[in-house]
């Protein structure tokens, strides 16, 4: 059962997702937030697997509020595709986006893609952001990228272009244990909290 925590300013959004999750049997709602702050507090009694997290709200935005979240993995919520907000919450430690008219089935499909940490978000779309927020002036370095085997970092650019472990399998004629070992060492050394951040470290470092 993955447990998610619904964090909106708007009390009809919320109950439009809950009845959506809570009707899915792998899925529970196991509590709901109406400001960024309320968010961070439910979420460190509550300790859900995710956080479906807006953006906009008041007290605190959900970048701060994303940036605050130790454990939970975020699927932050956004109005554009390209609202400047989903570039902080990235670097903050979401793990992906969705938009919010996304179709229901998608935004299930991605709940679940989001707790398993095994692959990004509508990777197109999501390495377009990253690529576009990465090339503006101030991108801090990325540290221990010095340390990866070049196995390693020819796995790094094959997740930074978007594909999932069996795909990288396929690219590299290795096995499911070695791939898992590769992203186990690249999500190690880099200091990355999933594949989301490997994603920003190839823009960031320049591989990508």
């Amino acid at each position: 059962m993955t447990t998610v925590l619904i964090a909106d300013d708007q009390a009809l959004l919320r109950a439009s997702f809950r009845l959506l999750v809570d009707n899915e049997p792998d899925l529970h709602v196991v509590g709901e937030a109406a400001t960024g702050a309320e968010a961070v507090a439910r979420a460190s009694v509550l300790e859900p697997d995710v956080v479906l997290m807006d953006i906009r709200m008041p007290e605190m935005d959900g970048i701060e509020a994303t940036r605050l979240l130790d454990g939970p993995r975020v699927l932050v919520l956004t109005t554009f595709d390209l609202d400047e907000y989903v570039f902080g919450a990235l670097r903050a430690g979401a793990s992906g986006f969705l938009l919010k008219d996304t179709p229901p089935a998608e935004l299930l499909a991605a709940i679940r893609v989001v707790a398993s940490g095994e692959a990004l978000l509508s990777p197109s779309v999501t390495r377009r952001l990253i690529g576009e927020f990465v090339r503006r002036p101030g991108s801090p370095a990325v540290s221990g990228l010095e340390r990866l085997t070049e196995r390693e970092r020819e796995v790094l650019l094959l997740v930074a272009r978007g594909l999932s472990n069996a795909e990288i399998q396929a690219a590299l004629h290795v096995s499911p244990g070695t791939v898992k070992t590769h992203i186990g060492n690249l999500l190690a050394k880099l200091h990355a909290r999933d594949r989301a951040q490997l994603v920003i470290a190839a823009y960031e470092s320049g591989l990508v």
